[in-house]
This record gives structure tokens, sequence and C-alpha cells, in this order.
């Protein structure tokens, strides 16, 4: 059924016959449903549009017997929600038909295509029988828009014919003229039309009238652009006058090794700037060229009008070059056989129709340089690539916003206040320079320390909404931006990068299509600008990947697909992390670090079997980088899930990363650490597990045939003499073990050695020793980036500094340790706390007992606090309560000092009897041991002491009950 209301209403039937529509009312409801075709249309609209002000009592039931009539002879309108829709293909309603073709005829004409322009919209004006909407009593405002729009059609299309041989019609355009004299784009065209018909001086009659006319009428001037035809029939200007590259508004910024670049390029023929959207391709193209002809292609989404749109840059739409008019390609050759530099901007929406016509043009145009604007090369031979990134220097990021801001706030100038908040706005922009600017247009409304909070939180997609009003519409916010390059994907390749979303920090091939698809479409994303590569790793801007996340359709596949890749990824590294190639293997795991957080978090939800293993798997990982705190969430969270079956020591390296975590869970694991018979599968799982709960006297699991297992096993068996009363066997086996270490290659085994080894030669007294085996053991520490290793090595150092005397030299170490405490990410560690109250900060002491947790690793640090607090009784006590002697004779030895001479001796005694050896300088010690030789004397003091030392530790446990 084809329905005609650009004129008296005309119904016909598929075959062509008349169809009947009696009544005025079912005539005009007819063609109200008609101009909203497959649209619902309420009642009370249909109403107003039937009967206007004055309805009857019963209007709704006036319309529905109205529907009746109408479906008896049309059809095809049914209700749906309180109204009524009537369905039928809005190309059969020639309203809705005439103004589709109006609007691709001017999107032609916009483009230069002017023969195809007119054919269009001469179909459009065609399907006018008379006035519109006569038969809808009450369509006057509608009847007047459609008007318009007949108008409107009219002046495009006379335009495009002014631009082909013949030009546009004199008397048609007089005649419209007659009918509407005020309209200025007519009087414009018909002076044209007269021009080229040699007809000057009537041309020129016509400016004069309409002057007057408009002056009488309205008391206003001339349009500019009916001015400038005017101006060009006075100077006969009808010679080509290509289109010059845009005046720009603003200062610009940076892009300096860019310029030089594109100036070494001047003798190359083909450079196209390539780059995500917003980096300032354009801008960066304009700077570059002096003289140049400049084709905007934005406005071409239709490969087949870009020789149309450069014959338009180029001037040529109003000569005729007669001999070959019908070819566009031929014209260009014809008006390019001469130096010229043409510079194509916005290629990417018809890159393949520009390349073919590029490829004709340089071949057969010597003199012909292109420089092209492209999300993704063109893709000829002997194209030179000059890829655009987001500004890389934050000090050229932080002008561009200072400049575009001054521009919105009179003044603004980036303080030294501002300076971070500013740096942080650039950041959170990926550093693109048309975000750089729509973030400064929004000082208008915010403060800058408000707006770099406001994108923390919201992202700039959000706050960044806003630009300006005459940009074209892909500038006018960050969304738009990216969204021009998302339509001009498949939806393969929509699919790949929505799924590459998942990554943080990018990813390596392997990873990426393991989650993405085949090397090809990350290929074809690349050279749209999607994706970033460096030759090993493909990286996607945080705009870009917050945007194609949001249509991530299969989120819980691509992220599941994410975490497997990085679980495989962990077990493969997990045994290479304890011979000779950890190093390389940490650097593997640490480019991963960000990816590896993502798919742990994730997977506690969504796959809490996926994240016990991936704890477990990355345990290792975790300790030599200095990182275990960063697992610390997710394995507290993972303990509240269900433990899938098989995964006992995965759970034993959860609760440990948990800590603290619930007495049951320590319990629990427990249990299944004395359980394990045989090899484990996660050998540093058992060794963090000892180094929490403390050295096992046997070496059970860790004993087998592996010799990195055993010698991590002979290591904590010396750990645990040195620190249980045998310092000088414990000595013994950690210089064995580090040779171990040393031959395997593996580093931190060696760094744990040389760090104890350096501990017991401190208690000696062989400072300088002690000194060079931590120097040895920080560097190995530094290489992994372990930092909280370096702090505890350091805050031993410094306590051994102090018994030396060396307070300034403590004092640096102290420092050094805290500045690490807060590059890790935490609060100032017991060592650190404890170093600092023993050079004059006493109440810090109470903080150490506030941090330091009540396990093997944090009890030493309580009972030294408590000694410095003079709490010498619950210090002891605690010790007590320890596997370990050492810290229970620090605790003795700062009782000595406050006890009855006598027994002071004898505790200085028993404590060295608990060590195994005296520690060489200690003050506490030492003033204890003065006060009670002045007290006793000399011999008296020498003989209470021996009776002290030479007990067994039996006895001197016995002694202090």
């Amino acid at each position: 059924m084809r329905i005609g209301i650009l004129g008296p209403l005309e119904v016909r039937a598929d075959d062509g016959a008349p169809v009947a529509v009696g009544g005025p009312r079912p005539r005009a409801l007819l063609v109200l449903l008609a101009l909203n075709a497959n649209r619902v249309v309420g009642t009370d609209s249909i109403v107003a549009a039937q009967y206007g002000d004055t309805p009857p009592a019963d209007a709704a039931g006036a319309v529905q017997a109205h529907v009746s009539r109408l479906r008896r002879a049309v059809g095809g309108v049914v209700f749906e929600g309180g109204g009524y829709r009537l369905v039928v293909d809005p190309d059969d309603v020639d309203a809705l038909r005439f103004e589709r073709l109006a609007a691709d005829g001017r999107r032609l004409l916009a483009a230069g295509a002017h023969d195809r322009a007119v054919g269009v919209l001469r179909e459009a004006v065609d399907l006018w029988r008379g006035p519109a909407l006569v038969d809808l009593p009450h369509g006057a405002a509608r009847a007047a828009r459609l008007e318009e729009l007949r108008l409107t059609a009219l002046e495009d299309l006379h335009d495009a014919e002014s631009a082909l041989p013949g030009g546009a019609p004199v008397a048609e355009l007089r005649a419209l003229v007659a009918a509407h004299p005020l309209r200025e784009r007519l009087r414009g065209l018909l002076m044209r039309a007269l021009h080229a018909a040699g007809r000057q001086a009537e041309a020129l009659a016509e400016f004069s009238d309409v002057r007057r006319l408009l002056a009488d009428e309205l008391g206003a001037d001339p349009s500019p652009e009916l001015s400038a035809v005017h101006l060009a029939v006075l100077r006969a200007d009808q010679a080509p006058r290509p289109a010059r590259p845009p005046a720009q508004l603003t200062s610009f910024v940076g892009r300096a090794a860019e310029l030089d670049r594109l100036a070494g390029l001047r003798d190359r023929r083909l450079v196209t700037i390539v780059g995500p959207g917003g980096t300032g391709k354009t801008r960066l193209a304009v700077e570059a060229v002096d003289e140049a002809c400049f084709v905007d292609l934005s406005p071409v989404d239709d490969g087949a009008l870009v020789p149309h749109a450069l014959l338009g840059a180029l001037g040529l739409r109003e000569t005729g070059f007669a001999p070959t008019a019908g070819d566009p390609v031929r014209r260009l050759v014809a008006a390019l056989d001469r130096p010229a530099l043409l510079v194509l901007d916005n290629c990417e929406r018809v890159g393949g129709a520009v390349a073919a016509l590029v490829r004709v043009l340089l071949a057969e145009c010597p003199a012909l340089t292109v420089l092209a604007t492209s999300r993704e090369p063109l893709g000829l031979t002997g194209e030179v690539l000059l890829p655009l990134a987001p500004l890389d220097d934050p000090a050229d990021a932080v002008r561009l916003f200072a400049d575009r801001a001054a521009a919105v706030r009179p003044g603004f100038a980036v303080t030294a206040d501002d300076r971070e908040a500013v740096a942080a706005i650039c950041a959170a922009v990926d550093g693109l320079p048309l975000a750089i600017e729509l973030a400064a247009a929004r000082l208008r409304q915010f403060t800058v320390g408000e707006l770099a909070a406001r994108l923390a939180e919201h992202g700039p997609f959000r706050l960044l909404s806003r630009g300006d009003r005459t940009a074209a519409a892909r500038h006018r916010t960050l969304r738009a931006v990216v969204a021009w390059s998302w339509d001009l994907l498949t939806p393969g390749e929509r699919s790949a990068a929505a799924r590459f979303s998942v990554f943080a920090g990018g990813a390596p091939p392997a990873a990426a299509e393991a989650v993405c698809g085949t090397e090809d479409v990350l290929a074809d994303l690349v050279d749209r600008s999607l994706l970033l590569v460096d030759g090993h790793r493909y990286r996607m801007l945080d705009t870009i990947r917050l945007f194609c996340a949001e249509h991530l359709e299969d989120a819980d596949d691509a992220r599941r697909a994410h975490a497997r890749y990085h679980l495989a990824l962990a077990r493969r590294a997990d045994p290479h992390l304890r011979r000779a190639e950890q190093l390389d293997w940490l650097a593997v795991l640490g480019a991963e670090h960000e990816n590896l957080v993502a798919a742990l978090r994730w997977s506690v939800d969504a796959d809490p079997a996926t994240g016990y293993r991936l704890v477990a798997a990355l345990t290792a990982y975790w300790w030599l980088s200095g990182r275990h705190g960063q697992a610390r969430e997710a394995a507290a969270a993972l303990l509240d899930r269900d433990v899938p079956p098989g995964c006992d020591e995965e759970y034993v390296a959860c609760v440990v990363h948990a800590a603290p975590a619930e007495a049951a869970h320590w319990v629990r694991a427990g249990e299944v650490v004395r359980g394990l018979t045989g090899p484990v599968r996660y050998p540093f799982v058992i060794a963090l597990w000892g180094m929490t709960t403390g050295p096992r006297r046997s070496g059970g699991p860790l004993l087998d045939a592996d010799p990195w297992n055993a010698a991590l096993g002979r290591l904590s068996l010396a750990i645990l003499r040195v620190l249980d009363g045998e310092p000088g066997r414990g000595e013994e086996e950690l210089r064995e073990v580090l040779a171990v270490f040393r031959g395997l290659g593996e580093r931190w085994g060696a760094a744990q050695a040389l760090d104890w080894l350096g501990e017991v030669a401190g208690w000696r007294g062989e400072w300088g020793r002690a000194g060079e085996l931590w120097a040895e053991s920080l560097a190995h520490y530094e290489r992994f980036g372990a930092l909280e290793e370096c702090v505890d090595v350091l805050c031993r150092r410094a306590d051994c500094l102090v018994r030396q005397g060396d307070v300034a030299g403590a004092g640096a170490d102290l420092r050094r340790a805290g500045e690490l405490d807060r590059l890790a990410g935490r609060a100032e560690s017991p060592g650190v706390l404890l170093g600092r109250a023993v050079a004059g900060g006493p109440e810090l002491c109470s903080r150490v007992l506030a941090v330091a947790r009540e396990d093997f690793g944090g009890t030493p640090w309580r009972v030294r606090a408590l000694t410095a607090l003079g709490r010498h009784e619950e210090a002891v006590a605690v010790a007590r309560g320890y596997p370990m002697v050492a810290p229970l004779a620090g605790a003795v030895e700062g009782l000595a000092g406050v006890v009855a001479a006598e027994r002071a001796a004898f505790l200085l005694g028993t404590a060295v009897a608990l060590r195994g050896m005296a520690v060489a300088g200690d003050p506490v010690a030492s003033a204890a041991a003065a006060r009670a030789t002045a007290a006793l004397g000399p011999a008296a003091f020498a003989a209470a002491y021996a009776d002290g030392a030479r007990q067994s530790r039996e006895q001197a446990l016995a002694a202090l009950g």
C-alpha cells in the first residue's frame, strides 16, 4: 500500500489500484498515522489532530469508530499501548520518502557529488503533487515544516545543478524568487545562474533589488553569504579556489619532535599521520604545511563520493572541464598535473576509496604530494607512517591544560599546589590533547582539585561530556571521539576490542590471542588505532578501554579466559622462581602484575577454585617481589568460600596471605601441613608457612629430592638454631646453605642466609663483616624489588649501628627503611618504629605494639617494644610463649637493668646461656652490667655472671620461673 499526502490524500494498493478512504475524519486519521509510520500515536494526540481545541464529549469513542472505518478500507491499523499504530513501510509514505531523499541529497551535495545529488533531489521534489496535509484539518504546523523542507530541497537541487555543465535553470529560479522574494539563498543561486549565462548586469540588479527589499521589509542588510556572491559577480571571479587549511583559534603546544620529522619527510610523496582519535592529527597536519589544498573527508561515508569531495575542495564545483565532466577522477588528474600538496584529513571512514584514488593520482601526477591523517594506514606501497600517540611529556600536557584553562578562566595559571592535581587530570585522560582541552573547559564549574577528584571517581566519559558546540560531532565529547573509531569496526573486531578491555596494563601477544582471537584481528585493531603495540606488548589507552568495556557482551567468558591464561602463566613460572633464571621470570610476572591482580579479584566471586590456585601459584612471586601484602584482601575473601576439592595447599596459601585470619583457619591449615607426606606442589607456600608460624624442626615434605626444597629446609633449620640458642652451629649451617643457593643461582635464599649471617656477626661484634653481609643481602633484595625484605635488613643493620655508637648511620638506614615502607604502600613497619624509639622517640613503642602481629614474625618486635617501655616482666612473659629463645634473652637482659645487683649479674649470664653468645655492645646489657659491677665489685659480679652463663638452656628457663 502506498500513501500520498504531499497533495490531496491518495492511497493505492500494491497493484496500483486506488483505495477509497471515505469520510474526512478517517482520512485525517490515516494522514496522522502515516506521518508516524510504525510508531504508536496516543488517543489524545489523535483527538487533538482531529478536533483541535473543541473535541466532542465522547471523543475517544469517535476515534474508535474512525479506526474501524479505516481498518475496513486499508487495514494495518493496530491498537497498542493506549494508542494506534499503522504498519507500513516508511518509503511507501511519500512525505517520509521525501524527507529521506532530501537528507540524502543534501549529504551528497556537501560531499561534492553534484551529479548524484541532482538525481536524488529531483526525485524528492517530484513527489509533491500540491500543498501537503490538506486532509489534516489541524496540521498547519506540520504542513509548514514540510513546505520549508521542500523549499530547502529545491535550493539544494539548484545548488547542485549550478555545479554541472549547463548550470541551474534561470527560469525556474526566477519563479521561485518571485514566490519567495526574501529567501536569500534563492537570490544567490539566481545571481550565480545569471552570471554563468553571461548576464552579469541582471545578476547585479537582483542583488540591488533584494537589498532594497530587505531594508524596507526587515530593516536588515544582505547576509555575508549573499554579499560574497555579489562580490564574486563584480569581480567576475570564477577561477578555482582550493580550500586552505582552517585557521586555528588556539596556540599549538608540544609535538616538536613530530614537526621535525614531518619537515624531514618533505621529499616523500605520501605521508600518513596515524593515531587514536583526539591525539591532534589534524592540528599537526595544519601546523606542518604552509600552502596546501585541505580536504576534510569526515562528512564522507560513501567511498564513491571521495573524488567529488576532492573536486569541491579544489574549487572545481562550478567549472566544466567538459571533455572529462563525466569522470571525476579524470577531472582530478587534469587539475593536479602540477606541483601541489593535498592534505587529506580524516580518511578512516573511507580508507579503501582514498587509497585507490591516491594511488591513481600519485601515479599520474608526478609533482603531487599527499599528507593524510587517519586512524589507520592507507596501506599503499611507499606510504610513510608517522604514528601520533598521546602527549608523553607530562610537561607538555600540563602546558596544554594551562593554556586552554586560561581561555575559560582568565588569569588561570598552574601553581605549585595545583601541579599534582593537573598532572593527575592529564594522566586520567591518557594525555589525549582533545581530552585535556575538554577537561580544561570544565574549570568553568570546578576547581582543579575538584576536577581531579571527580575524574578519579566518575571516569572521563561522564565528566567530559561537553565541548565546543561548533566542533565536528565526533570531537564534542570524549565518548564521541572513541565512538567514531568503534563505528568503523567489523563485528569481529568489536568483539576482540571489547574482550581486550579485560586486560589491565596491556598484554603480550600470546595472552591477547588467548582472550581476544587471532593475530590477524589484533593486527586490524592496531591498524585502526584501537590498540598500540611496541613489538612485545599490546596496549589500549584507558579511555578506549573504558568505552570497549561498556560494550563487552560476553564478560564472564572473556574474564574466565583471562584468569585461566594467567593461572597457567603463574604455574609455568613458579618452578623457575627457585632457579638461576628467577630474575627473568620475576620480570615476566612483574610485567603482568596488574593482570594477575585483576584475574585474582575477578575469580574470588566468579571462580573461587581459580582464585585459590592463583594465590598458591603466585606465592613465590608475591614474596620475592615484595608484594605479598597485595594478595591479602583476595585471600581473606576466598577463605569465606568453600575450599575446592584437591586444594589443600592452596588453602594454606590463603590462610598465610590473609593474616590475621581466624584461629580456626590456622588450626585447619596446620593440620594440612602436618599431613603432607610427599613432595608438595607449591614449595614456597610451605616455606611461607614456616616463616609465619616458625621454622619446622623436621624437614618433612620440604626435604625431598628437589635441590631448592632441600636447601630451604636446611635454611629453616639453620635459622632455628640461631634463634634457639645455637648460633655457632647455626652460623656454620648458614654458610653451607649459602653455598648451595649460590650453586643453584637462586638469590632469594642466598639473601636470607646472608641476612642471618650478618645478624650473627653483629652479635659477635664483627661490625665490618656484618656490614658486608647485609650489603650483599640488600643488593639481592633490591634486584627483586622486595621492599619489605629490604626494610627488615635495614632495621637489623640500624640496630647494629646503634650498638656501635653510630647513631647517624642508624638514622639514615631507618629513614631509608621508612621511605621503602611508603613505596610498598604500608604504614611504618615495627622495625622502623622501634629503631626510631631507641634513637629518641620512646612514645613510638606503643605504636609498635599496635602494629606488630602476635605471630612468629611479630612477637620479637612486641618483646623489644615492651622492654623499651620498661614493662620487663610482661616482656619476659610474652617471650616465654615464643618457640625460640633469642627474644627471651633480650627480655632477660632488659629485666636485669631493674633488679637487684646480684640478681642482675645472674640474669645477664642467663641471657648468654639462652642465646648461646653475648651481644657485643648491647646498651641495655652494658648498663645493667656496669651497675651490678659497681654494686657487687668485679669479682662478685664475675662469679654471679658465670653462674648464669654455665646453665643449660633448661636450667636457665627454670631459673626464670
